[in-house]
């Protein structure tokens, strides 16, 4: 069940952008190539109690221990988390660099936290051309048999709450194309 604070919390002439999508499809890939691309956008790292994946950058999150994840909750320092299947997950309070839009690459609950507490985040949902195919990206990052199946059962619940919220949703067939589908939402988004 995700944790929320009871405040709405402002920020002020910054674009909120929420790039979520089932395990597999390419989220992070995809928002590490649109910082290289674009220098006003900052990401709020999210925090995981769970280990790095083998070969995973270790700056795709703050990997903390449940104990300090627990701390961070009982301070106050999460603007939402979650327990995610076998581990817990937080979106920490945004201190973005003044100028700077702030990227939330979270999971679609996340971003109906997001979505009730800032006014008209943009709402980007990236999956796969298809299930089959996220089943292959997760056989091939290395997820166990069990792992597989339980992503591929909550990506089914991700999509349905996806088009739930109104988000856009951009497939992730080609690392380019769909990083410059992400960028020219983000621009449009910038113009109103």
């Amino acid at each position: 069940m995700d944790q929320t604070p009871p405040t709405a919390l402002v920020l002020h002439d910054r674009l909120l952008i929420v790039v979520s999508g089932p395990g597999g499809a390419g989220k992070g890939t995809l928002v590490r190539r649109l910082q290289e691309t674009d220098p006003r956008l900052w990401l709020s790292r999210s925090w995981s109690s769970r280990a790095p994946r083998e070969g995973e950058d270790p700056e795709s999150y703050h990997f903390v221990t449940s104990a300090e994840f627990d701390e961070h909750v009982e301070a106050g320092g999460f603007l939402e988390w979650v327990d995610f299947l076998d581990y817990r997950q937080g979106t920490p309070l945004p201190d973005p660099p003044e100028g700077m839009d702030v990227v939330f690459e979270i999971d679609v609950f996340g971003g109906e936290a997001i979505a009730a507490r800032y006014r008209s985040p943009l709402l980007i949902f990236v999956d796969t051309p298809s299930v089959d195919e996220q089943r292959a990206r997760l056989v091939g990052r290395g997820d166990p048999p069990e792992k597989v199946e339980s992503r591929l059962e909550r990506g089914h619940l991700e999509r349905e709450k996806a088009a739930q919220l109104g988000y856009v949703t951009v497939i992730n067939d080609d690392l380019e194309r769909a990083a410059s589908e992400i960028a020219g939402l983000i621009q449009v988004a910038r113009a109103t």
